[in-house]
């Protein structure tokens, strides 16, 4: 009877020595992935910063337009009586500035038109625009070899109705900001009509007479 005892007991030994070895060891991969690395970790944050610096800043989803793209801007015209007396469009265009004049009230004939180197149009004279528009110091007149002025150009033509809608090319100037020949440099300029036609060559305006119509040219316009 004691044998028989000692024989189950064994068993019963035997068999919790069986289920103490039967633990599963915890495993070092995690549904087959591999453990990311040093030097994974380091490229992902790289490509994150990447990411970040291609992004605008300004919340925009792009390239802020500059200032300096102005491409069209519109003056009025002043007379010597402080009354409005049209517009000229000014267009930059790949060979200049395009200047289409839409002016009324002027005597007809021929009168010389001039950009002037202050952004000031005070009536009746005018002559607080200063003299023509002239950063490289030329002489004045299209037909001068020695010039012209940045701001010379050709003459317009005013029909028996007293308008002109004449187009001209400003062939010396810009409206690029920043540019030594900009039109919208620190304070302006001006754009002129003269009681005259301008002869083309004399200095400092082409006998072109007294300034008739002003206009300022500045950015704001």
């Amino acid at each position: 009877m004691k044998s028989w005892l000692m024989l189950m007991l064994l068993g019963l030994l035997l068999l919790l020595a069986a289920c103490g070895d039967d633990t599963t060891e915890p495993s070092s991969e995690t549904d087959g992935a591999e453990p990311p690395t040093e030097t994974d970790g380091a490229e992902a944050q790289e490509e994150e910063v990447e990411e970040q610096e291609g992004e605008p800043q300004d919340g925009s989803g792009g390239e802020a337009e500059g200032a300096s793209e102005i491409q069209l801007l519109t003056v009025e015209f002043l007379n010597a009586d402080g009354d409005a007396t049209g517009t000229a469009e000014l267009t930059e265009e790949d060979n200049g500035v395009m200047v289409t004049l839409n002016v009324e009230g002027l005597e007809p004939g021929m009168h010389g038109i001039h950009f002037h180197e202050e952004g000031m149009c005070e009536a009746p004279d005018f002559e607080s625009a200063g003299g023509h528009f002239n950063p490289t110091g030329a002489s004045h007149g299209l037909d001068n070899p020695e010039g012209p002025h940045a701001g010379d150009l050709q003459n317009i033509e005013v029909g028996d109705d007293g308008t002109s809608t004449d187009e001209l090319t400003a062939e010396e100037v810009t409206l690029q900001i920043g540019e030594d020949n900009s039109l919208l440099k620190e304070g302006g300029t001006a754009l002129i009509i003269h009681a005259s036609e301008d002869d083309g060559q004399t200095d400092p305006s082409g006998d072109s007479g007294e300034r008739i119509a002003c206009g300022v040219v500045t950015a704001e316009n």
